[in-house]
């Protein structure tokens, strides 16, 4: 049935209106790679975040030497959703990005259809356990190299092989603060969802 299908009953039709489909993504990856700043570039609602600012001892456990003007991190996750049109609805979910709140992530995850892994090419070491985390789960994910500053220290095929992405997982390169750039860094990784349910 279409969202707005005629429906009869009795001796008269009326039109009822689906409301979307729910689907639930993860958008993940290591601290400060963006994930906050691309859900809240997208959502339709003002999202929900759980920020906490960044003290001296945290800054002394996470790197922020390449985030030098970020002053607060995720401490639990990031939520927002967009309609991407009237028969599906994106949920959003941001895991938060530090190694000490992963046990956050299998709960965060339950549901999903997919992920979008967030990683910056200045540091490529912390995205590993994102990447290594959705492999393991066979969840489907797409790899965005976020451009800070407009640009990626590393080309899409360099980072590929850096982080021995399997060929079906796509690579591509976005800028988490543009809606129409994560809109499009969202509509792959459901391809990619599409592409296993039909499989």
């Amino acid at each position: 049935m279409t969202p707005t299908e005629p429906v009869t009953r009795g001796a008269g039709t009326q039109t009822v209106v689906r409301p979307p489909l729910p689907v639930k993504m993860v958008i993940a990856g290591g601290f400060g790679v963006g994930k906050t700043t691309a859900v809240g570039s997208i959502s339709e609602i003002v999202p929900l975040t759980t920020e906490a600012a960044i003290t001296e001892v945290a800054a002394g456990v996470d790197d922020v030497t390449h985030t030098p003007r970020k002053t607060t991190t995720t401490v639990a996750m990031d939520f927002g959703c967009i309609t991407i049109d009237p028969t599906l609805k994106l949920y959003l979910f941001g895991t938060p990005g530090q190694e000490r709140f992963g046990f956050m992530w299998d709960d965060i995850v339950e549901g999903a259809v997919g992920a979008l892994v967030i990683v910056d090419t200045r540091r490529l070491d912390d995205c590993y356990a994102a990447v290594d985390y959705f492999e393991h789960r066979q969840i489907p994910f797409a790899v965005a190299l976020n451009a800070f500053d407009g640009k990626v220290e590393y080309d899409v095929d360099e980072v590929r092989w850096a982080l021995d992405v399997a060929a079906h997982v796509p690579v591509i390169v976005f800028d988490a603060r543009e809606r129409g750039s994560v809109r499009d860094a969202l509509l792959v990784v459901l391809e990619q969802a599409l592409a296993l349910t039909e499989a």
